[in-house]
Parts: structure tokens; C-alpha cells; sequence
């Protein structure tokens, strides 16, 4: 009897592999499962979840806590990440609901182009694929600088060749394998962020060489709030509203749990289960290690100022590095500037991964080139040739600081975060009303979002308005230039010149609500999801393990 059930289940798996060759034929049916494709359901939620946490937790939290710090003050940085952090949570619980109704690869530009307009289904495929596949440019350039960390004389265009072709061959290798490597990747970043935020709260009470015992002394002198461009309460806020657009920068990514909804095994179970998960400890390791580090280190610190003002490479950079060395332990800053440079590549390795999977569904739903739904194998190679010319970027690191270059990049790539966010909520907001005006009952779906619509609604409002006022410091006199004016707001024309050139052209409207589709490619889920086994813990240590992963 297993053995029949066991034929059963890989027979299912099979017709799963390649779907389409039921369909051949049949104009109805391959319009019906168009945004299926052809990939493999091979990641397990271990796998969304560590990727997840490999995509958001990166340089950003390391690195860039540390100008958020230097430029704002403790409290300020701390409130910063919280209300960033709130607002990730309600982005991605939007996502998440329409993608474990409907999961399906790449999943944000195809339920924008079902639920509001093609337009922008066919703005946000182009605008997504390029706020995620500039992060693999942004993150070979930071792991080169962070290898100067220590002396060496190794050109930076053999550095970056070196990291950049590990992505692209992880990348080219089955999705399990890829899998597997996040999952290693993500289990060393926990192992570090929980570390660090032991030794955080140990060197805060006293626990280091020279006995200091710290508490709150850094946020009464300098003081919890710093000034920016103006004195008084007036500074004060500006330096805390500066900081929302690197807060944004260090988030990004963790929707990655989302995108791989395509290629996920049982995703109506796994997803919910990852986005409760992952949110939970992006957000309790991010806001919790920086309130920790604005403990232990003085927004004013000479250290920490100097090397941000030199460009110090790698961990020189980073406040967790600068309070281990202000107490006196010795060795760690080399260890921590390994894991840095670790989670540096494998956020580059996650950005690149979802990168060709927004890609593939644009090419699936005609928002893209046909040919860059080549796959084979479970892998769309065209889609990864696509983000592997993009990421020749990187090479300008070899001519230009790195600091620049990073700054160009990751400005580029933090606006474009907030735009995507927003078509998120609108898009969920459409999702919401639709299934209400089809008579649908979210009582019904596999998941449901608390607080909405009132989540979509905050976060919309957020979104728009750190994007739009995120570049307010190049109207200051003595401030405007084209790096202070272009990279916060270039890319909101280009998103506009994408949504209204394609509306123009192709001449689409608004979709209404009762023309909604709500159901394509839901029946070929609904098919498999009986055919994945349910695994449950036998034992504590099981019990302990599913838990984790």
C-alpha cells in the first residue's frame, strides 16, 4: 500500500514538473495556467525562511546602522527601525495573503497586472527586477570593500569576478541546491545576530575587559536625538525622518519568502508559516541589535566617525565591530568581518535568485521578452543571463570609491523598494474589494492578513510619503546637487514613464472589480495541494527543529 502511494505522489510531482504539456493545445487551459510556468516546487519552508532572512538581514543592519547611528542619534536610529519594521510587517502580510491564495512565481507584477491595470503589472515587472537585481551589483561591491578590512593586495577586478561568478553558478544549479546553500548562509547570520546580541547586552552591563558598565550613558550625553541641517526640535526630527530611506535599504528583501511562493512545496501551509516567522525575527533581530548597539556605542564616537568619514572598508565600519573594540576584546573584529562578508554575498545570492524569478513571471504574463522563459532543468537560465549582464555593474567599483558607487546603487534601490511596496498595497487593496464585490469570503482563504484592509492602508500612506519627501535635504541652501537631488527621486519618473508609456501603447484600463481574475492558475494548486506529505515531529528535538526551520 505505501508503495502505491508512494507512485502516486511522484506521479503527481511529475505532472507538476511540467504542467503545460496537459494543456497543449488547449487555448483555454494555457490561458488559464499562463503564470503557472514550468518551474519545480523543490524549496522546503526551511529553505523560504532562511532565504528570507539571507535577503534582509545583509550589510545594512552590519554596516549601515552605523551612519544611521552617526546621523540621527540613538533613539531616533531605534525608532526609525521599529516603525520601518511596523511597516514591513504590513507589506508583507498583504503579499502574503494573495500569494498563498494564488502562488505563483514572481507573484507581485502578476497580481498587480490581474487586480488593478496592466500597466502596472508591466511597471512594477521592470521596476521590481531592478530594485532586486541591483542589489547583486550593490552587494559584490560591498564584499570587495569589506575584504580590504584586511591588508592584501588582491586587484578588486579579480575580487569581484570571484564573488560574482560563485552567484551566477549557484544560481544556474537546481533550486533545491540553491536551497540548501541559503539555508546554510541564514543559519550562520542567526548564529551571529543572536551572539551579537548577547555580547551586546553583556558589554552594556559591564561584562568586558576593562569593566566599564555602560547602561543608557550614551543616550543622555550626546543625547538620544541628533540634529540635521537645522538647530532645535526642527534638526532633531529632520536627522530622525533622514534615516527612514537606509532603515528602508536594510529591510528590502524580506518579502523574498513571497517570491519563491512559485516554487515552494505545499505553499498554502508553508508560506503563512514563513511570513509569520521570518517578519517576527527580521524584526526582533534588527530592532533589538540596534537598540542594543546604540547602548554600547556614542552617536559621536571617534571611531565610528572616522570611519565612516574615510570610507573604512568592511567591519572598520561597523558599530558592532567599533563596541567590541572600545571594550577591549581582541580577535572578534576579524571574525565578525568574516560574517559580514558572508552575509554580504548571500544577500547578493538571494538578489539575485528573485531577481530572475520577477523576471521569469513578467516573460510569463507577456510583460517581458518570450524568450526569457527558457528554463531547464527548474532553472529559467535566459532570466539569469538577464540579472548576470546587469550585475557587470559592479566592474565600475575597479574605476570609481566603492562608496559611490554603494551610494548611487543603494539610494536607486531603496526608492524603488518603496515604489514596489506601494503597488503592493494598492494591489492588495483591489485584492481585498474584488474578492468582497465576487461574493468570496476571506473566511474561505488559506490565509488571512489581520487588520485589513487597515495594514494596506497604513503602509501605502508610508511609502508614499518617505519617497516622496526622502531627498528634502537638496532643497537646504549650499545642498543641491545631482547627488543629493537625483538618486532619492529619479526613479519615480522612470516608474511613471513605464506605467503611462505602456498604457498609452497597449491602451488598457483600470480593471474593474467584477472582471477581476481571481481564479487562473488556482485550479492547478488546488490540485496539488493534497499531494504533499505532512511531516510531523516524533520526538522534542523534532518538535524544537520545526520550529526553528
Amino acid at each position: 500500500m505505501g508503495d502505491i502511494e508512494t507512485a502516486n505522489y511522484h506521479h503527481e510531482r511529475s505532472k507538476a514538473a511540467d504542467p503545460m504539456n496537459d494543456y497543449a493545445g488547449d487555448p483555454k487551459a494555457e490561458h488559464e495556467n499562463r503564470n503557472v510556468g514550468t518551474l519545480e516546487r523543490k524549496l522546503k519552508s526551511r529553505h523560504v525562511q532562511f532565504m528570507a532572512l539571507s535577503g534582509a538581514i545583509g550589510t545594512g543592519l552590519f554596516v549601515g546602522s552605523g551612519q544611521v547611528l552617526s546621523l540621527a542619534g540613538p533613539l531616533s536610529a531605534f525608532l526609525a527601525y521599529l516603525i520601518t519594521a511596523f511597516n514591513v510587517y504590513c507589506v508583507v502580510h498583504s503579499l502574503g495573503e494573495m500569494a498563498t491564495y494564488l502562488p505563483l512565481p514572481g507573484a507581485v507584477p502578476i497580481y498587480a497586472a490581474r487586480y488593478v491595470d496592466e500597466a502596472l503589472g508591466f511597471a512594477v515587472s521592470w521596476n521590481y527586477w531592478w530594485q532586486i537585481a541591483i542589489g547583486v551589483p550593490i552587494e559584490v561591491t560591498v564584499s570587495v570593500v569589506i575584504v580590504d578590512y584586511w591588508p592584501n593586495d588582491i586587484p578588486h577586478a579579480a575580487l569581484i569576478t570571484l564573488f560574482l561568478f560563485a552567484m551566477v553558478l549557484i544560481n544556474c544549479l537546481p533550486v533545491r541546491i540553491y536551497g540548501e546553500a541559503e539555508f546554510v548562509f541564514g543559519a550562520i547570520k542567526l548564529t551571529t545576530i543572536v551572539g551579537l546580541i548577547l555580547l551586546m547586552f553583556i558589554i552594556t552591563l559591564g561584562g568586558t575587559p576593562d569593566g566599564d558598565r555602560i547602561g543608557f550613558r550614551y543616550w543622555m550625553s550626546p543625547g538620544p536625538m541628533n540634529e540635521y541641517l537645522a538647530s532645535g526640535s526642527l534638526g532633531r526630527f529632520l536627522a530622525f525622518w533622514k534615516v527612514f530611506i537606509q532603515a528602508t535599504f536594510s529591510y528590502g528583501g524580506s518579502e523574498m519568502v513571497v517570491i519563491a511562493s512559485g516554487e515552494t512545496e505545499n505553499p498554502r501551509r508553508n508560506i503563512p508559516k514563513a511570513i509569520r516567522r521570518v517578519f517576527w525575527r527580521i524584526a526582533l533581530f534588527y530592532v533589538v541589535a540596534i537598540f542594543l548597539v546604540t547602548l554600547c556605542v556614542s552617536s559621536t564616537d571617534t571611531r565610528l566617525l572616522h570611519a565612516i568619514q574615510t570610507s573604512a572598508p568592511g567591519a572598520a565600519a561597523s558599530p558592532f565591530v567599533i563596541a567590541i573594540e572600545n571594550g577591549g576584546i581582541a580577535v572578534l573584529p576579524s571574525i565578525i568581518n568574516a560574517v559580514i562578508l558572508s552575509s554580504a554575498w548571500s544577500a547578493g545570492n538571494s538578489f539575485f535568485y528573485a531577481s530572475t524569478r520577477v523576471m521569469y513571471s513578467a516573460a510569463l504574463d507577456g510583460k517581458a521578452p518570450e524568450f526569457l522563459t527558457y528554463e531547464k532543468w527548474g532553472v529559467p537560465y535566459a532570466c539569469v543571463a538577464a540579472t548576470t549582464v546587469l550585475s557587470l555593474l559592479s566592474y565600475l567599483n575597479v574605476s570609481e570609491s566603492g562608496e559611490n558607487v554603494f551610494f548611487w546603487f543603494s539610494n536607486l534601490s531603496a526608492v524603488s523598494t518603496l515604489i514596489v511596496w506601494s503597488a503592493v498595497c494598492i494591489t492588495y487593496l483591489r485584492f481585498y474589494y474584488g474578492l468582497r464585490h465576487n461574493g468570496i469570503p476571506r473566511d474561505s482563504l488559506p490565509y488571512r492578513a489581520p487588520m485589513q484592509p487597515f495594514l494596506a492602508y497604513f503602509a501605502l500612506c508610508f511609502c508614499v510619503i518617505v519617497a516622496f519627501f526622502n531627498g528634502f535635504d537638496a532643497f537646504f541652501p549650499g545642498k543641491f546637487s545631482a547627488k543629493t537631488f537625483v538618486p532619492p527621486y529619479i526613479d519615480i519618473p522612470i516608474f511613471l514613464a513605464l506605467f503611462f508609456g505602456y498604457k498609452l501603447v497597449k491602451g488598457t484600463k483600470t480593471v474593474k472589480l467584477g472582471e477581476m481574475d481571481l481564479w487562473s492558475g488556482k485550479a492547478e494548486i488546488d490540485r496539488l495541494e493534497g499531494t504533499w506529505p505532512e511531516r510531523k515531529p516524533k520526538n522534542l528535538l523534532e518538535r524544537i527543529w520545526f520550529w526553528i526551520a
